[in-house]
């Protein structure tokens, strides 16, 4: 079995149970369907990093989260990206909404897969690029997350000039749209750190339905 397919389980709730034979032909199923209309896109741009008093200046994004502080210590600069899938898995989606809800929700999975697959990949290419210029990536890390106020994401948007670029944009409730789209803040330091932890890694509720295996 795939990562990409493991990680639609994960995202399923399946937890350490079985996959019915039925679920994974779902799931098959949803990943041929949606690399058919995913238009995967991502924008990215880099800006100084300062720390203050506790708080974090991304260029002209002033933050207050200790997480994203921890996850930043030593940096000196900061790469924010968008990313999407694009519309066209939107309507998929809510095709299946309206006419098979099982698939919808299979298919929900599958695209959160699809797009942690795409950022992974995309971020190696960048870990590859900037590493011949001498700096370290961390790993990525979300407005939402922790105490990374969700608030912050339409600022970010509005630095990455995302809507006229890829057409990622948000609602004023912060909700992204197209709706399989992500934000996320990476440091950059001159000198490398292995201790940080990412993901379901770094997160205390490890009796979460959803928690990647760690070991």
């Amino acid at each position: 079995m795939d990562r990409k397919t493991k990680e639609a389980i994960r995202y399923l709730g399946y937890g350490k149970n079985a996959v019915d034979a039925d679920t994974k032909r779902l799931i098959s199923d949803s990943f041929r369907e949606l690399d058919q209309v995913a238009e995967q896109r991502m924008v990215y741009r880099i800006f100084e990093l300062q720390e203050t008093d506790g708080q974090i200046t991304i260029g002209s994004l002033l933050i207050e989260s200790k997480a994203l502080k921890k996850n930043m210590k030593g940096c000196e600069k900061a790469l924010m990206l968008g990313a999407t899938l694009g519309a066209e898995v939107d309507r998929l989606l809510r095709k299946y909404e309206l006419t098979d809800m099982a698939k919808a929700v299979v298919l929900q999975a599958c695209a959160a897969a699809i797009l942690e697959e795409y950022l992974d990949t995309r971020q190696e290419e960048l870990k590859e690029d900037l590493g011949r210029e001498g700096w370290y990536l961390r790993p990525r890390f979300s407005p939402g997350y922790g105490d990374f106020d969700i608030r912050h994401q339409k600022l970010v948007l509005r630095m990455l000039e995302s809507e006229k670029k890829i057409g990622l944009m948000a609602t004023d409730s912060c909700m992204l749209i197209p709706t399989k789209s992500v934000t996320a803040v990476i440091g950059l330091s001159k000198t490398p750190i292995s201790c940080h932890r990412q993901g379901c890694e770094a997160c205390d509720k490890t009796d979460c339905t959803y928690r990647r295996a760690t070991s």
